[in-house]
């Protein structure tokens, strides 16, 4: 298995991390990216200008699964910004959560943004799309 050290020698100026809030969370969102299920996410406007270094189209990312083993890298393609009252019912399903429908992507986004400690449905996300360059065989 790779280390994240090897992972940042290939791709320079990756960030490591895991999706979600719950290891059981990085564990299940994680699994749907090697799928090719989930080639979208988002998140706060606020928490997106916090990040040192922000995202940007191009960068690469090492995702983590629940316990901090990186599973795939992930090539970020485009980005925009919208409110979450705006999410359209094709990017909910290029989130891969769920049962694909817009519904299920604002219950379960409106609890994350609640436990996160802000939602609004006014609120600005950055809405990043992307694809798996590399996948980390599991032996």
């Amino acid at each position: 298995m790779e280390a994240v050290e090897n992972l940042k020698a290939k791709y320079p100026g990756a960030q490591a991390w895991g999706f979600g809030d719950s290891a059981e969370m990085a564990d299940e969102l994680a699994a749907l990216v090697i799928k090719g299920i989930k080639t979208a996410s988002c998140g706060s406007l606020a928490a997106f200008q916090a990040e040192e270094p922000s995202p940007q189209i191009g960068s690469y990312h090492i995702i983590l699964n629940g316990q901090d083993v990186p599973v795939c890298v992930i090539r970020i393609v485009s980005m925009r910004l919208l409110r979450f009252c705006d999410v359209t019912e094709e990017f909910a399903r290029k989130e891969g959560e769920g049962d694909l429908s817009l519904e299920y992507w604002r219950r379960e986004h409106q609890g994350f943004f609640t436990r996160a400690g802000f939602f609004s449905e006014e609120m600005e996300l950055v809405a990043e799309e992307f694809k798996v360059v590399h996948t980390i065989s599991a032996t």
